[in-house]
């Protein structure tokens, strides 16, 4: 019985490495071609194609599977942030943060948007609480405006950052054009207005 433990774990191990390799190359090719087939994916990934579909059965599957992996490292990426401390130097933080991972994964969202809409959709709910409970905090200190809906500010909040992502990729504006006014934009939103 022993020998059999270390087999078991040695073949989980090669299997969990197999469908991280699978992930990574799926996020690599689609981003590059978002028509790219699983026969490609599967060999970008180092496996053969019976692996590929012995860990998803469809395309739909590896998407959905996708979807979950990177909401899972954004997620591991803004749960680290420390948004304590003055809200202006918090929502600088979160807006960098998340434009980095957001510049990374546009592609995919796109892919998976438009195969899985719903699930995209909820998919948004964690980072959706932690913009929330930011500016809710920043309008109690006096800092963020309060004179508009807080639904209406978060979904600037995201509309802002996405709309950047599209027209980056599209070409209409540069890296660094978005590097240069993406914060102020969002700021601009929240500042209260004088008077």
């Amino acid at each position: 019985m022993a020998t059999t433990k270390p087999r078991e774990r040695a073949v989980r191990s090669d299997s969990i490495r197999n469908r991280n390799a699978i992930l990574d190359a799926a996020a690599r090719q689609l981003s590059a071609d978002p028509r790219a087939s699983l026969t490609e994916i599967a060999k970008a990934a180092g496996v053969g194609r019976v692996t590929l579909y012995s860990h998803f059965a469809s395309r739909d599957d590896l998407l959905g599977a996708l979807l979950h992996h990177s909401m899972a490292r954004i997620e591991r990426t803004l749960s680290g942030l420390d948004l304590r401390g003055d809200p202006w130097q918090a929502l600088d933080a979160l807006i960098a943060a998340s434009w980095h991972l957001l510049s990374e994964l546009s592609t995919l969202r796109g892919i998976v948007g438009h195969a899985m809409p719903a699930e995209l959709q909820a998919s948004h709910d964690k980072p959706r609480a932690r913009v929330t409970g930011l500016l809710e905090r920043g309008r109690r200190e006096g800092a963020f405006r309060a004179d508009q809906p807080l639904s209406w500010q978060v979904g600037c909040f995201f509309s802002v950052l996405h709309g950047a992502a599209s027209e980056l990729q599209a070409g209409h504006i540069t890296q660094p054009e978005v590097e240069a006014n993406l914060t102020e934009s969002i700021r601009a939103l929240l500042r209260p207005v004088a008077g």
